[in-house]
C-alpha cells in the first residue's frame, strides 16, 4: 500500500461526508534546513501536518511524531484556498497561519490541489 493511500485511510475516518482528492506531508516549526544540519536534534523543533484535500475544504491535521496518523484537526480552510505555488525542494506552503513547508515529493498533489474546482 503506498504513502498516499496509508494517508487517505488514516484521515477519510475523520472527514465524515468529504472525500478526499489529496493528501500529503508537510511540517513546520524550524526551517526543514535548519532542522536537517542539527541532525535528531533539530527533529525536536518541527512539528509534522498531514494536508487532507477533500472536496468541501482543506484540513490541515496534527499528528504523531512519525507523522503519519493524525491525532486532530488543527485548522479548516476553504477549498478555494490557493496552497501553492510550490517552489524547490522544501517549498513554503500556505495553509493557515503556522510557516509550514513540504518536500519536493508532494508537488504533485499541491499543484492538483490548487487546480482542482471545489464543489459547490
Amino acid at each position: 500500500m503506498s504513502l498516499r493511500d496509508k494517508l487517505v485511510q488514516r484521515t477519510q475516518p475523520l472527514l465524515p461526508g468529504e472525500q478526499v482528492q489529496q493528501v500529503f506531508l508537510a511540517q513546520s516549526g524550524a526551517s526543514p534546513w535548519l532542522s536537517g544540519l542539527l541532525g535528531l536534534f533539530g527533529q525536536t523543533f518541527i512539528r509534522r501536518r498531514i494536508v487532507a484535500v477533500t472536496d468541501r475544504s482543506i484540513v490541515v491535521f496534527a499528528t504523531d511524531f512519525n507523522g503519519t496518523k493524525p491525532e486532530g484537526v488543527l485548522r479548516r480552510l476553504p477549498r478555494q484556498h490557493q496552497i501553492g505555488p510550490a517552489k524547490g525542494i522544501w517549498a513554503r506552503i500556505n495553509v493557515g497561519d503556522e510557516k509550514t513547508w513540504s518536500h519536493v515529493k508532494f508537488r504533485k498533489e499541491i499543484v492538483a490541489a490548487d487546480t482542482a474546482p471545489a464543489r459547490r
